[in-house]
């Protein structure tokens, strides 16, 4: 296992998420210690029900840890805190396997939503969007509505609304989840662009093999621990 990184862009310290079930208890993490440097593309794997998705939810402080602590650009965000959705806004861009657009807006528009509630005017909030969407090769389908694209042109929509706030950190839980895999593919070449190029960096949750093996590093969950974390190249 990997020695912390005291400098790593994200350090998960002795981690753990117990969650009560009637008198009960369920031990979805146990003990988690993982850093992750920053435009690190990593990928987590294992089978269902092994804490994957738990954890990646504790990275974008969607919930809180049982135990331990987790800092992502040195700042914790494990403490309580009612800044918790600020922090998200302005930090992470979430994936998931299902795009989750809205069918009667338009790409333009449903990437334009997480922009509504800061300072941009109209025409900045369209200009801000529309950057997003030639990002991820969508400028063409400004105008059209989810039922008018592809399932890879409206996961490619997702990563562009993810994108549209220039957050440091995307999480994206089973992003091929849902496509074939010429679709895939297209997502993929897409997260390492924003890891390489931009500096971004992404923690994938994933099932797909070739997900896993285009990243830069593997971890792999079992029944709530961490069992390897190795490089893939």
């Amino acid at each position: 296992m990997k020695t912390p990184i005291m400098d790593a862009y994200i350090n998960i310290e002795n981690v753990s998420k117990i969650y009560q079930r009637g008198d009960s208890e369920f031990v979805a993490l146990s003990g988690i210690n993982l850093t992750v440097q920053k435009g690190e593309f990593l990928s987590i794997v294992g089978p269902s029900g092994s804490g994957k998705s738990t954890l990646m939810h504790l990275i974008g402080a969607m919930d809180k840890p049982t135990d331990g602590r987790i800092s992502v650009g040195g700042e914790c965000v494990t403490a309580s805190s009612t800044d918790a959705i600020a922090w998200r806004s302005k930090m992470v861009g979430f994936v998931f396997q299902r795009a989750f657009l809205m069918p009667g807006l338009s790409a333009l528009q449903n990437v334009e939503v997480p922009l509504i509630s800061r300072k941009y005017n109209a025409e900045e909030r369209r200009r801000r969007a529309t950057l997003a969407l030639e990002l991820v090769d969508l400028f063409s389908h400004l105008k059209h509505r989810p039922r008018e694209m592809s399932g890879g042109q409206e996961q490619r929509t997702a990563l562009a609304r993810a994108l549209v706030t220039d957050p440091p950190l995307l999480l994206c839980d089973e992003p091929t989840g849902n496509l074939d895999r010429e679709s895939a593919d297209s997502v993929l070449r897409l997260l390492k662009l924003l890891s390489k190029e931009l500096q971004k960096t992404v923690i994938v949750v994933t099932h797909d093999p070739v997900v896993a093996q285009s990243s830069d590093r593997t971890v792999k969950l079992e029944k709530g621990k961490l069992v390897s974390d190795s490089l893939v190249n």
